[in-house]
């Protein structure tokens, strides 16, 4: 069992902010306390009037130094036996850990080197490492399994051990600055290079991963997915470079000999597909450029005809304009009573 203590700290402000964080912290410890959480997370909140650097750190680690002994002693009280007697690990078991997490923020305390500093001088302590954060406030840097390899050689290096404490969600970011989590499948942060990474170097690792994500069941059941898959990957690839092997050694060969001549004969296989694809497509490509040659021509032969219908149109209005205009001769001798109204 795993727990989150408050997600609002304040540890590097004023001493009533520190004492109030520090009084929420308290609450969390009592609960780890009764539901025998081994591990109990903490943040440490904004710089607040420090500047990054050696003073932070100093004082993050006084405080969760302060908070590690005060885990000793709400834990293993004899003198609470009575009280705790249908709870005996609350007396036999050692206290919990103080997990301090890395923040996904340029404004907050918790670079991987800050959390890795204040674990290394405070024992009892083990860092959180938020991989969604750490991503995030690298400007996207864990794109790989070699990333994820290269990320845990730097802690181990760090702090030593093999026991390490993990958050993984997918995550919106910007400038170095998290935004919000997301589902997995819909952020940069994909979760198959670390699988990759867990079965090909994490038999070392005692490696605990929690779901950060909206989807908090959904993604966790696909991280578990992904995780069989590269392992069965891993398993398969193994079992191929071992019948390279023995095919090898049956031919007398090596089996880096062996490996460059599958790898010359699949580049001429593709080589091959792609020429016959390309004859394949060629007689279209003539068929194609024919249609649209006749289209055009039959286009051409349209266009003619329309204008020969259009000119004998044309002289047969000039024609009429012509007739239109052409005076009737005037009738003189017009016997016509009409005029003899006007008088």
């Amino acid at each position: 069992m795993n727990l989150h203590g408050p997600y609002y700290a304040e540890l590097l402000g004023n001493r009533r902010q520190r004492n109030r964080t520090i009084a929420k912290m308290e609450a969390s410890m009592q609960a780890a306390k009764i539901i025998n959480a081994r591990h109990i997370t903490y943040h440490v909140g904004p710089y607040g009037d420090f500047a990054r650097g050696k003073d932070a750190n100093e004082q993050v680690a006084n405080v969760i130094a302060g908070v590690v002994d005060r885990c000793a002693q709400i834990w293993g009280n004899k003198s609470e036996a009575e009280d705790y007697a249908a709870l005996p690990w609350v007396i036999e078991n050692e206290p919990t850990l103080i997990g301090v997490e890395t923040s996904g923020r340029q404004e907050l305390w918790g670079t991987l080197e800050e959390v890795l500093e204040v674990c290394n001088h405070v024992e009892g302590t083990v860092p959180v490492l938020n991989l969604a954060h750490i991503h995030a406030r690298g400007h996207g840097r864990l794109r790989t399994s070699e990333d994820f390899a290269e990320l845990f050689d730097e802690v181990r290096e760090t702090v030593g051990g093999k026991t390490f404490y993990c958050h993984f969600s997918g995550i919106e970011h910007r400038m170095g600055n998290a935004l919000h989590y997301t589902q997995i499948k819909k952020s940069d942060l994909k979760f198959e290079p670390f699988a990759e990474f867990l079965a090909e170097e994490g038999e070392w690792l005692d490696i605990t991963i929690i779901s950060d994500s909206p989807l908090l069941e959904h993604d966790a059941m696909f991280m578990t997915q992904q995780h069989e898959r590269a392992k069965h990957r891993l398993l398969e690839k193994r079992a191929r470079d071992e019948r390279r092997r023995k095919l090898a050694i049956a031919q007398g060969m090596e089996p880096e000999e062996l490996a460059r001549r599958e790898v010359e004969e699949k580049e001429k296989r593709l080589e091959a597909e792609r020429k016959a694809a390309e004859t394949k497509a060629a007689p279209k490509k003539a068929a194609t450029k024919k249609e649209a040659a006749e289209k055009k021509a039959a286009e051409k032969k349209s266009d003619k005809a329309d204008k020969k219908d259009e000119k004998p149109k044309k002289a047969g209005k000039k024609a009429g304009k012509k007739a239109g205009k052409k005076d009737e001769p005037m009738d003189f001798d017009d016997k016509s009573d009409d005029d003899d109204d006007l008088f």
